[in-house]
């Protein structure tokens, strides 16, 4: 499947941006009080290098491969990449010093891998916490429940600093079904943030992609990831 070209991105990302906008006014929110993040992952240096002539905010990795392939070539442009799939902590060293934000820190095994690698190299590692708010099998993060005694050590690591959450809620037709669950989350960002930590700072709240940023938007989304409506569909036999 071919890349889409300058023009054709550049149409999807106005169409993205004038959705966003009105779904941040019908909160009664500023809409640049949300960014837009790339989620680039299988696309070629070249694309994602024409996609950072847009108005997008930032790129979101999902693999450390891509990742690392991508930030050598200079694919990003200058623009923040954030680290939004799931990392294995002998992965961690490629990550730190690239990634701005690792948005899916999932368990206090990954919390404490990081801090050990981060204080190595005298750097302080922004982080979100991944909350699996529908609790699937199939995805990653802590449950509702768990999610404290992950904050809890988050925030005692010198070397970590707790930005705020994210979460990917189930597919979901019914759309009053699906801003519940959206509402759920921006719940426990807003009990995340009153617990007072002094390197917890719950300014991102990372949730809605290309099917539902709108609802996430009007839920309290600080920050959406969208791919497939800005590159179009991926081919996962390129890369």
């Amino acid at each position: 499947m071919p890349e889409r070209n300058l023009e054709q991105m550049a149409e999807a990302v106005a169409e993205i941006r004038r959705r966003m906008d009105e779904a941040a006014r019908e909160a009664g929110r500023d809409p640049a009080s949300v960014q837009l993040c790339a989620a680039c992952k299988t696309h070629t240096p070249e694309t994602i290098a024409l996609s950072a002539k847009l108005p997008i905010d930032l790129f979101g990795e999902n693999h450390v491969q891509e990742l690392c392939a991508n930030y050598e070539a200079g694919a990003y442009c200058g623009k923040p990449v954030h680290f939004i799939g799931h990392l294995q902590t002998n992965k961690i060293k490629k990550v730190l010093g690239k990634a701005s934000l690792i948005q899916s820190v999932d368990s206090e095994h990954l919390v404490l891998a990081l801090e050990k690698e981060a204080a190595k190299l005298d750097l302080v590692q922004d982080i979100l916490l991944e909350v699996n708010i529908g609790e699937e099998a199939s995805k990653t993060g802590v449950s509702p429940e768990q999610l404290w005694a992950l904050l809890d050590r988050a925030a005692a690591q010198p070397h970590l600093r707790v930005k705020g959450l994210m979460a990917i809620p189930p597919v979901n037709d019914d759309d009053a079904a699906n801003r519940a669950i959206l509402a759920q989350v921006y719940k426990l960002f807003v009990q995340a943030g009153e617990r007072g930590y002094q390197n917890v700072q719950m300014e991102t709240l990372s949730m809605g992609m290309s099917g539902d940023f709108e609802n996430a938007i009007r839920e309290g989304a600080t920050l959406v990831r969208i791919g497939t409506a800005i590159y179009g569909a991926r081919d996962y036999g390129t890369r």
